[in-house]
C-alpha cells in the first residue's frame, strides 16, 4: 500500500492516498459523524476531521465462501445504504447478516466482522446437518419455522447458512449390512421415513439393507446383529411387553418361546423381544436318555411338577421352562457281575408288579435298563471278587447284623451295605506302620507309615510271624482265641486285637514297646539295676537275660491263655530278678561280691538244687516264661567315693605293672645302646681306613691328570691348528667347486637363453618373411589379375590402337607440314646427336627395330 503522509499543524497526517479496495473511517469532530472513504482516492483531511480506522483492506468473499457481519448497515429497496437524519449510517443493532460471494466491500462504522471469511460447508452423500431454528422465520418454500424446530439438511449439497438457524451437529448415515438392523428411538413425536407416526421414546427397527440417515427427531440406539440359526442352535426369546410379532402372533408380556431354523434362517429380535439365550440342541444316542422336568404340553403350556422320559436316538430343543433333571444320562448296561438298586418314588406297576413309594429292589445283569420317571436309581452295584485271604464286612440294613464275607465273589443286595470296621487308634497305627515284629523288634521309632489309609470295609488281616502268637478277643461272644504263627489272622466284625504294652529301655520303663504280637523266644533283654552290699557299697549292674516261653500243647486253650495272662511279662520278669539279686547281694561284703559276682547273682536268681549246684533255669508259672541264663555285662559303683577308691586301686595295679615293664624296657634299651656304640666305633675305624685308601687313589689320579694336562695342551693346540687349516683348505676347495658350478650353471642358462632367443627371433623372421612372401605373391596375383581384367576390359585392339596412335599422328602431322624429321628442345637439356646422322643419311633404308608384343 502506497500512502503519502504529510503532517499538519496538529502533528497528524493530512493527506491519505487510499489504494484500490481499501477504505478508511473518518470522524467529523464537529458533527460527530463517521463516514467511509473508499479508494482508490487521495483523501485530504480537514482540520475538523480525524481518521479513526484504516486504511484497511476491503473484505473479499470468494465464491463458495461466506462471512458474518454483526450490526449490519441498513439498506433500502435499491440496496443503498440508509443514512439517518444526522448523516450517520443507519445500523441494525444486535442483528447479524450473512454475506456470500460479492464484490469487495468495506465495513461501515459500527459494523463488526463476527466470523471471518469461511468456506461454505459441503454436505456429502449419506450425511446431513441437524439444523435448529433460533428465531421464527419463513423459509423459501413458504414453511414457517418456529424457534426450537429441528430439521435436516441432507447431502449431497452445499449448505447456505442463515442467521435464524444454527447447526447442532453433523449426522452420518448408519450402514445396515445384510443380517443387521438398527434400533431407533424417537426424541419427539414425529413421522419416520415410512410415514409412520412415532411418539416420544418409542423404539423401532429398520431392517432395510443400505445406508439409513436418521431423521431430525430420531436417534440410533444400537446396531442389532441377526442371530444365525442352524439345525443345532435356536434362540430363546421373552416378550418385554404385549405386542404382535412379525408373523402377526400376539405375544403377551413375559411370554417365552423358541425361534428355530424352521421359522427363520436368521432372526433379528424385535425391540420388545429380549434374547434370554442361545439354546443348543440336545442329542441323544441310542445308548442315552434324559428326564425333562416341567415339560411343555401339546397346548404349549408347561406342565409344572411333571416329568417326561425321552429315549434316544433323538434330537430336540428344550422349550422355555424345561430343564433336564440330571443332564444327558447313559443307559445302564449291566454285565453279569453288575446290578442297579432302584427305589420307587410313587406307586406304579412295574411289569405286573405293584410298587409302592419307598420300595427297593435290584435288577441284575446281563441286561440293559432305562429307569422310568417313577423310579430313582439309588446306586449301581458291582460284584466284589474276593480271594480266600480277602473279605468284606457286610451289614444288613433291615436287621442291622454285620457279617464277614470271605473267599468268594459277592454282590451286595438291595438290603445290604458295606460296613466300616473301626479300630482303636493305637492298633491302627501298629497296622499302618508295616513293621516286622521279629526283625524290627529293637526299633522304637514309629516306622514307615503308609500314606494310603486302610479300607475300613475290607476284613482286617494280619500276618503272624513264625514262633509268635496273637490274642484276638470277640466282644460279642466274650471269648478269646490265640493264633500261633505263621498264620494269617482275619478279624470278624466283633473281634479286636489284644495290644501288648511291654517295658523297654535300660533301665526298664513301662509302656515303651507297643505290639500286637507276642514273640515266644528264645530272645534276650537287658536291664540295669542298683544293689547295695553289706558294707553299704552301692553298685550298678547291667544284666542280660535269655528267655523263652514254653508251650507244650498249642491246642490247649488254657496253656495259650497263660501266655497273655501277664500284660507286661518283661517288666514283671525284670522286677522279680532284680529283687532276688538285691536280696542276695545285701548280705555279701563288697570284696566278696567283687570276686564272686557271677556266682552270687546266678545263685540268687536260679537257686540251688539238692546237690548245692546252681540250677540252669528260672520259671514263671503264671505265663510259662523261662529265664535260661544271665550275663553280667558291667559292674559300676554308684557312690563316687567307692568309684574313686576302686579306680585308684585299679590305677595302682596298672602303675605297678607299668613300672616293672618300664624298668625291663630300660635295661634292654641300655644293653642295646652299648652294643650299638661298639658297632659304631668299629664302623668308624673301618670308614677311616677306607677314606685313606680313597684319598691315595685320588692323589694318583690328580698326578696323572696334571701330566696328561701339560702334554696334552700343546698337542691339542697343534692338532686344532692343523684341523683348522685342513678345514679351511677343504672349505676353499669346496667354495671354488661351488663357484665353478655356479659359473657353469650361469653360462649354460645364458647360452640356453640366447639360443632360445635366437630361435624365437629366427622363427619370428621366418614367419615374417613367409608373411611378406605370401603378401607379395598375393599382391602380384592381384596386380596381374587387375591388369588382365583391365586388358580384357579394354581389349587388345584398343591397346594397340592407343600405342600406335601417337607415332601415326606425328607422321600424319609431318606429312601435312611436308617435314621429314624434327627435333624440339628447350635449349637447356643436352641432346645426343651421335646417331642423328643415321636418320639423316639413309635412315629410311635401315629396317625398323622389332618391338616385342609384350613391350607394346
Amino acid at each position: 500500500m502506497d500512502r503519502t503522509r504529510q503532517r499538519g499543524t496538529g502533528g497528524e497526517e493530512s493527506i491519505y492516498r487510499i489504494p484500490p479496495f481499501y477504505y478508511i473511517h473518518v470522524l467529523d469532530q464537529n458533527s460527530n459523524v463517521t463516514k467511509v472513504e473508499i479508494g482508490p482516492k487521495t483523501f485530504i483531511r480537514q482540520d475538523n476531521e480525524r481518521v479513526i480506522y484504516g486504511p484497511e483492506k476491503m473484505i473479499t468473499v470468494p465464491p463458495r465462501h461466506y462471512c458474518i457481519v454483526e450490526n449490519p448497515a441498513v439498506r433500502g429497496q435499491d440496496n443503498d445504504i440508509v443514512i439517518d437524519k444526522s448523516g450517520q449510517v443507519k445500523l441494525a443493532h444486535a442483528d447479524q447478516e450473512i454475506r456470500l460471494a460479492q464484490e469487495p466491500f468495506p465495513l461501515y462504522p459500527g459494523e463488526v466482522l463476527k466470523q471471518t471469511v469461511t468456506a461454505l460447508k459441503v454436505v456429502t452423500a449419506n450425511t446431513a446437518l441437524r439444523l435448529r431454528a433460533i428465531l421464527d422465520f419463513e423459509d423459501q418454500s413458504g414453511d414457517k419455522k418456529v424457534a426450537g424446530d429441528e430439521w435436516l439438511f441432507e447431502g449431497p449439497g452445499t449448505y447456505i447458512p442463515k442467521k435464524e438457524v444454527v447447526v447442532d451437529e453433523t449426522i452420518r448415515a448408519t450402514i445396515i449390512r445384510p443380517n443387521q438392523a438398527i434400533m431407533l428411538r424417537a426424541r419427539k413425536e414425529t413421522l419416520d421415513r415410512d410415514g409412520t407416526p412415532r411418539v416420544t421414546g418409542e423404539e423401532w427397527l429398520v431392517r432395510k439393507v443400505g445406508a439409513y440417515l436418521p431423521g431430525a427427531y430420531e436417534e440410533v440406539v444400537d446396531v442389532v446383529d441377526a442371530y444365525v440359526l442352524t439345525d443345532k442352535k435356536a434362540i430363546h426369546l421373552r416378550a418385554t411387553r404385549t405386542f404382535k410379532d412379525d408373523n402377526g402372533k400376539l405375544r403377551r408380556n413375559g411370554e417365552e418361546w423358541l425361534v428355530k431354523v424352521e421359522d427363520a434362517e436368521t432372526y433379528i429380535p424385535n425391540v420388545y423381544e429380549e434374547v434370554v439365550g442361545v439354546v443348543p440342541i440336545t442329542t441323544l444316542t441310542n445308548r442315552q436318555y434324559c428326564v425333562i422336568i416341567d415339560p411343555v404340553g401339546t397346548d404349549g403350556k408347561p406342565q409344572l411338577g411333571q416329568k417326561k422320559l425321552v429315549k434316544g436316538e433323538k434330537s430336540f430343543f428344550l422349550q422355555p421352562g424345561e430343564k433336564l433333571e440330571k443332564g444327558t444320562q447313559n443307559v445302564y448296561v449291566l454285565g453279569e457281575d453288575e446290578g442297579v438298586i432302584l427305589r420307587a418314588n410313587e406307586a406304579f406297576k412295574d411289569h405286573g408288579v405293584d410298587r409302592k413309594p419307598g420300595d427297593r429292589w435290584m435288577i441284575r445283569g446281563p441286561a440293559e435298563y432305562v429307569p422310568s420317571v417313577e423310579v430313582d436309581v439309588v446306586t449301581k452295584r458291582k460284584a466284589i471278587p474276593l480271594d480266600e485271604n480277602e473279605g468284606i464286612y457286610v451289614r444288613d440294613t433291615k436287621s442291622g447284623k454285620v457279617r464277614a464275607v470271605t473267599g468268594e465273589t459277592y454282590m451286595l443286595t438291595q438290603d445290604e451295605e458295606l460296613w466300616a470296621k473301626e479300630l482303636p487308634p493305637a492298633i491302627e497305627t501298629l497296622l499302618q506302620s508295616h513293621k516286622d515284629p521279629l526283625a524290627d523288634r529293637s526299633d522304637r521309632s514309629g516306622g514307615p507309615s503308609s500314606s494310603k489309609s486302610r479300607e475300613k470295609t475290607k476284613v482286617v488281616t494280619f500276618r503272624v510271624p513264625h514262633n509268635a502268637a496273637v490274642q484276638i478277643y470277640d466282644y460279642k461272644e466274650k471269648k478269646a482265641r490265640v493264633v500261633y504263627g505263621p498264620e494269617l489272622v482275619m478279624l470278624g466284625p466283633d473281634e479286636q486285637f489284644t495290644q501288648l504294652s511291654l517295658s523297654g529301655g535300660k533301665p526298664k520303663r513301662p509302656n515303651v514297646i507297643k505290639s500286637l504280637v507276642l514273640l515266644l523266644g528264645p530272645d534276650f533283654c537287658t536291664d540295669i539295676i542298683t544293689i547295695e552290699t553289706a558294707d553299704h557299697a552301692r553298685l550298678q549292674l547291667q544284666l542280660s537275660y535269655n528267655w523263652h516261653f514254653e508251650v507244650k500243647d498249642k491246642d490247649d486253650k488254657q496253656e495259650a491263655a497263660k501266655l497273655f495272662s501277664v500284660p507286661d511279662f518283661v517288666g514283671d520278669a525284670c522286677k522279680a530278678i532284680a529283687s532276688r539279686v538285691r536280696g542276695a547281694v545285701a548280705s555279701v561284703q563288697f570284696d566278696d561280691f567283687h570276686k564272686n559276682s557271677a556266682k552270687i547273682i546266678r545263685a540268687s536268681v536260679f537257686g540251688m538244687d539238692e546237690k548245692q549246684k546252681v540250677r540252669d533255669r528260672f520259671i514263671f508259672p503264671q505265663n510259662n516264661l523261662i529265664i535260661t541264663s544271665i550275663d553280667i555285662q558291667s559292674v559300676e559303683p554308684v557312690d563316687q567315693r567307692t568309684r574313686d577308691a576302686l579306680q585308684k586301686s585299679v590305677q595302682l595295679a596298672i602303675e605297678i605293672t607299668t613300672n616293672s615293664q618300664e624298668a625291663t624296657a630300660r635295661h634292654e634299651a641300655e644293653r642295646l645302646e652299648q652294643e650299638a656304640k661298639g658297632r659304631l666305633e668299629r664302623q668308624k675305624i673301618l670308614d677311616e681306613a677306607e677314606a685313606e685308601r680313597a684319598r691315595k687313589e685320588l692323589l694318583e689320579l690328580q698326578a696323572n691328570s696334571a701330566a696328561v694336562e701339560s702334554t696334552g695342551q700343546a698337542k691339542a693346540e697343534a692338532q686344532s691348528r692343523a684341523e683348522a687349516q685342513r678345514i679351511e683348505g677343504e672349505a676353499a676347495v669346496q667354495q671354488a667347486k661351488l663357484k665353478a658350478e655356479a659359473a657353469r650353471i650361469e653360462a649354460e642358462s645364458e647360452l640356453e637363453r640366447l639360443s632360445r632367443a635366437r630361435e624365437a627371433e629366427t622363427k619370428y623372421v621366418r614367419e615374417q618373411n613367409t608373411l611378406e612372401i605370401s603378401k607379395a605373391k598375393e599382391m602380384s596375383e592381384i596386380e596381374v589379375g587387375k591388369f588382365k581384367n583391365m586388358v580384357d576390359a579394354i581389349g587388345s585392339e584398343t591397346i594397340r590402337s592407343i600405342a600406335v596412335s601417337g607415332p601415326e599422328m606425328q607422321v600424319k602431322l609431318l606429312k601435312s607440314l611436308g617435314l621429314k624429321s624434327t627435333l624440339i628442345t628447350d635449349g637447356s637439356s643436352p641432346i645426343n646427336l651421335f646417331n642423328t646422322a643415321h636418320g639423316l643419311i639413309g635412315g629410311s633404308a635401315l629396317p625398323a627395330p622389332k618391338v616385342d608384343s609384350d613391350e607394346e
